[in-house]
């Protein structure tokens, strides 16, 4: 089991920049694979970041690619999310989620734990 808590969301206008933290507990967080989703109303939960174990290799949605970055603290057993010049379409809620095996990335169905979400509103 892997628990996941997020923070960090909040309103910002466009262009601005947040934030988020998730932190985790439960395995040792070294062996697991982390990601982040969203879910605007009204949509599905959609892929944003992930990030492999030990290779440093971070995978990113074509919307957010060269504005968000993705990266984890093994240390404080955390990851997080610089979300940069942020836009209204990023509105939605965001998911911290986390598995202990390899396998596609942007399927919700390909990841196992998840937290219970972070608020992001950006105004126009």
């Amino acid at each position: 089991q892997v628990q996941l808590v997020e923070s960090g969301g909040g309103l910002v206008q466009a262009g601005g920049s947040l934030r988020l933290s998730c932190v985790a507990s439960g395995r040792t967080f070294s062996n697991v694979y982390v990601g982040w989703f969203r879910q605007a109303p009204g949509k599905e939960r959609e892929f944003v970041a992930a990030l492999g174990r030990s290779d440093g290799r971070s995978y990113y949605a074509d919307s957010v690619k060269g504005r968000f970055t993705i990266s984890r603290d093994n240390a404080k057993v955390s990851v997080y999310l610089q979300m940069n010049s942020l836009k209204p379409e990023d509105t939605a809620v965001y998911y911290c989620t986390a598995r202990l095996i390899n396998s596609d990335y942007v399927p919700t169905t390909a990841w196992v734990y998840w937290g219970q979400g972070t608020q992001v509103t950006v105004s126009s």
